[in-house]
């Protein structure tokens, strides 16, 4: 079974880094941690092995984790999330909220 909280983090870093792979690593991510297809699916569907589409996708989360502690764009989006949650609790101008609200769409 995969740890929720591990996919969860994958999906993030995916999410920022995905422009930085092959078309055929952005596949086999997109189907095993979004679509949740098996290794054997997914196998079957590009006609290769499942060890092939395992060492794959393998490659591309150890990619993900060098390029996050190199470029930290998930560790930022996390604390700038905060700050605005934070700012967003304790204060209630109208406007800043909407400024807010705004800075986190751009994210």
């Amino acid at each position: 079974m995969i740890d929720f909280d591990k996919t969860l983090k994958i999906n993030m870093l995916f999410d920022f880094y995905s422009p930085l792979f092959t078309e055929k690593q952005i596949e086999y991510m997109e189907l095993y941690y979004n679509d949740d297809l098996s290794l054997a699916e997914i196998a079957e569907h590009f006609n290769i092995s499942r060890n092939a589409v395992h060492d794959t996708i393998q490659r591309t989360i150890k990619q993900l984790e060098i390029y996050e502690e190199k470029l930290n764009l998930l560790e930022k989006f996390n604390k700038r999330k905060e700050k605005y949650d934070k700012i967003k609790t304790e204060f209630k101008d109208e406007l800043l909220i909407q400024y807010i609200e705004e800075l986190e769409n751009l994210e």
